[in-house]
């Protein structure tokens, strides 16, 4: 009897052991998954260090304490910092290394449109000027420099940058800094903006500058189509770059890769370069669904673009420069795009004006060669064609092949001066300085991949 009782109560020992063994592995594999480049060891949320989710209160110091508070387990696996659902009002904050910042699903993050809330910062060397007005530029909304390993991510959280009160300065001419951008990383490397919706950014949303190894992926961009200079995503002056799978609508270029500003920009010298960009959505009726320039003047080269969709937009993939700006654009590589209701299919303008200051060189021309477009089908579309070269500097080895383009009512379906190249299979017929070579080819496209196409995600966990 007695040995009876004790197994009985070792069995049901051993059920409750199980079930507290059961209880605790479930807590340790529930979690929230997300894709990522590195996972952290630690996290928090921003309501452990004061943050108040009313839209009203202020939260800058809150993501200050917070960032400043993680920043101490850098060398210790990295933190997450998570922001709940709500409306988190706040001015600008620093970002860290090793570090993620992640939107929960409902989130919020407001920009204050208190001036105070937002730090001056000095132009940027490889433009010598801030774009707004002559003097510095205030920081963005979501700022870093001299970082590795940041991410900002989430399960589709929001940015909002209540951008109306700087869109109504810059109209009126009242600016004397330049308007903060919504995210901006500067000399910093491995980095992941990804799974996010950005709205209203005061000008550029998404700004990686001088930086390299980049990821951005997932973002839904809104801005209305008349807003001034809110381009979608600017990569300026950064290295092995991948740009996929985001939808952006805007009131300038969707994608604009940069690399500074004539003399400032020849002198820094720091291209743009190896480059992808995939699966792009964009409308813009004012700009390009993806701009080389117009501020190229460190060069930029290796960019590769495919399978990319644009409706109601200006132009497609256009080059932007002109007499001054010098550096070159080469080796860009485009392959798959389907367009509706544009204005121009190809553009490239070799006068774009908008100089710095007096001091440009107007002698410094820019380099403009090996430009390739193929498969290509263009409905509803005005012009087929808008290339204007500069004189004494024509852009050169122009290769476009596979292309169909219906809807154009102008007599002057393709305007060419001052370019060179090669065509193949493209209707309506190209002008005579893209002759139709009578044995078919496809323009280049290279087999060979970015390092980082080669970067895959990892299931990180908090």
């Amino acid at each position: 009897m007695v040995f009876e009782i004790n197994n009985d109560f070792v069995q049901v020992g051993g059920v409750i052991s199980a079930i507290l063994l059961l209880a605790s592995l479930r807590v340790k594999v529930s979690c929230d998954e997300y894709p990522a480049m590195s996972c952290r060891k630690h996290s928090a949320f921003l309501t452990d260090f004061g943050g108040v989710g009313d839209g009203k209160t202020c939260n800058t110091k809150a993501f200050e304490y917070a960032i400043r508070n993680l920043s101490q387990y850098a060398c210790d696996g990295g933190a997450l910092l998570v922001v709940p659902p709500g409306k988190w009002l706040t001015g600008s904050f620093n970002l860290t290394s090793h570090f993620t910042l992640f939107l929960q699903k409902d989130a919020v993050i407001l920009a204050s449109q208190d001036e105070s809330e937002w730090p001056h910062l000095p132009v940027l060397p490889s433009y010598g000027r801030g774009r707004d007005a002559p003097g510095g530029r205030f920081s963005s909304l979501i700022f870093g420099t001299n970082l590795t390993d940041v991410i900002i991510t989430g399960f589709n959280g929001t940015i909002d940058g209540q951008g109306s009160y700087w869109w109504d300065k810059f109209h009126k001419g009242e600016l004397k800094l330049t308007r903060p951008y919504l995210i901006e990383i500067m000399f910093s490397d491995h980095i992941q903006i990804s799974n996010l919706t950005l709205i209203n950014s005061p000008s550029w949303f998404v700004h990686p500058i001088y930086s390299s190894d980049i990821i951005i992926q997932g973002l839904t961009i809104f801005a209305p189509v008349d807003s001034p200079n809110t381009d979608g995503i600017d990569p300026d002056s950064c290295t092995n770059t991948r740009i996929e799978d985001c939808y952006i609508v805007s009131g300038d270029d969707c994608v604009a890769i940069k690399s500074g500003w004539d003399e400032y920009g020849i002198k820094f010298g720091m291209p743009s370069q190896h480059i992808i960009i995939r699966r792009l959505t964009c409308i813009s009726p004012d700009s390009a669904m993806i701009a080389l320039g117009s501020e190229m003047s460190g060069g930029i080269k290796d960019v590769r673009v495919e399978n990319i969709t644009a409706l109601n937009t200006q132009s497609a993939v256009r080059i932007k420069t002109g007499a001054g700006r010098g550096g070159y654009v080469k080796d860009i590589f485009v392959k798959g795009m389907s367009l509706n209701k544009m204005k121009y299919v190809f553009w490239m303008t070799g006068s774009y004006g908008s100089h710095p200051d007096p001091g440009f060189d107007p002698k410094a021309l820019p380099n403009i060669t090996a430009i390739n477009y193929r498969d290509v089908r263009a409905d509803h579309c005005k012009y087929s064609a808008r290339l204007e070269g500069i004189p004494n500097d024509p852009f050169t080895g122009i290769c476009i092949s596979n292309v169909t383009i219906t809807g154009g009512k102008k007599k002057l379906q393709w305007n060419c001066t001052h370019v060179g190249g090669v065509t193949s299979k493209v209707l309506p017929k190209p002008c005579k300085l893209l002759p139709e070579k009578k044995k078919t080819f496809d323009c280049p496209f290279p087999e060979d991949k970015l390092p980082i196409e080669n970067v895959q995600l990892k299931t990180c966990c908090f």
